[in-house]
């Protein structure tokens, strides 16, 4: 069985272009349900908000500019084939220096700081990122990237439910974190729901979720249907387009599941704001 090489730089720069990208250019899937909640939206300024929000990506897009001041930290979702060998250097150097490259020369803000309690101070380039990686057959790399921006993600619950609580227990802990959040996250939010797993694997599904196309509903006809159920009543909320009133609090609602414990049920809820950047690259 052959394998492929690929060279570290080619990991570098792929993950610095995806980066960038992800900062000018909000995906096609949010910018179509931004103009589709804009036409059903009943508050008239809610729908000046959306309407707003569409001309910000247009110019973010046209300028190559950030889409928002919060350009995120990065997370990365790799799967790596069984038969790549990187040359040159290791995987996740290259796709770090990726991350430094693109804040640094795409101009984008940089947010991470080197220890959360006690030396807050900024690594200068937004690196570490988030990176998680799983082995795959094959001979490619496929990565799924997002910027994930803090005014959202602070507004993210996890809870250990006991298996009894059901799907009632799920869709109840989602609303009240939801409820909670308000206008805190910057809506219309995207919110991802990570069910199963362990305790880091439902946070883990939840921060996925977030990056999957809300147009691509979960395949089990069951949680798309708990999708569907979820952001119409996320809907009924009132918080509306940057918490100002309306009808449109959430653009989807995307479901991620994982086999779990007899004993268990973990839930996890990630909040992602309008500006739901996302993006994928194949190497």
């Amino acid at each position: 069985m052959e394998v492929r090489k690929i060279k570290a730089e080619q990991v570098t720069e792929a993950v610095a272009r995806l980066f960038m990208t992800c900062n000018y250019e909000i995906g096609d899937d949010i910018s179509r349900a931004l103009e589709c909640f804009s036409q059903k939206e009943q508050s008239p300024v809610g729908k000046s908000v959306l309407q707003q929000l569409m001309e910000n990506n247009r110019i973010a897009k046209e300028e190559q500019i950030p889409i928002c001041q919060d350009t995120g930290m990065a997370v990365l979702f790799v799967e790596y084939g069984d038969r790549v060998i990187i040359e040159d250097g290791c995987f996740t150097q290259a796709a770090q220096e990726g991350v430094r490259r693109a804040y640094q020369e795409g101009y984008l803000r940089k947010s991470v700081v080197s220890d959360p309690v006690i030396d807050r101070v900024n690594t200068g380039d937004n690196s570490p990122a988030v990176l998680y990686t799983e082995i795959v057959p094959g001979d490619t790399i496929r990565i799924l990237a997002g910027c994930k921006g803090f005014g959202s993600e602070n507004m993210s619950a996890i809870k250990m439910l006991a298996p009894a609580a059901g799907l009632e227990g799920v869709r109840r802990f989602v609303l009240d974190t939801v409820f909670a959040a308000g206008p805190n996250p910057c809506p219309p939010m995207v919110v991802g729901v990570g069910i199963g797993g362990t305790f880091d694997k439902a946070a883990q599904l939840a921060k996925k979720a977030t990056f999957r196309s809300i147009e691509q509903p979960n395949p089990d006809p069951r949680y798309a249907a708990l999708e569907r159920e979820l952001l119409q009543t996320i809907n009924t909320m009132g918080f509306g387009p940057a918490g100002l009133g309306g009808t449109t609090t959430a653009l989807g609602v995307n479901v991620e599941t994982f086999p779990t414990h007899i004993a268990g049920m973990p839930v996890a809820v990630n909040i992602c704001c309008h500006a739901a950047r996302h993006g994928t690259v194949v190497i």
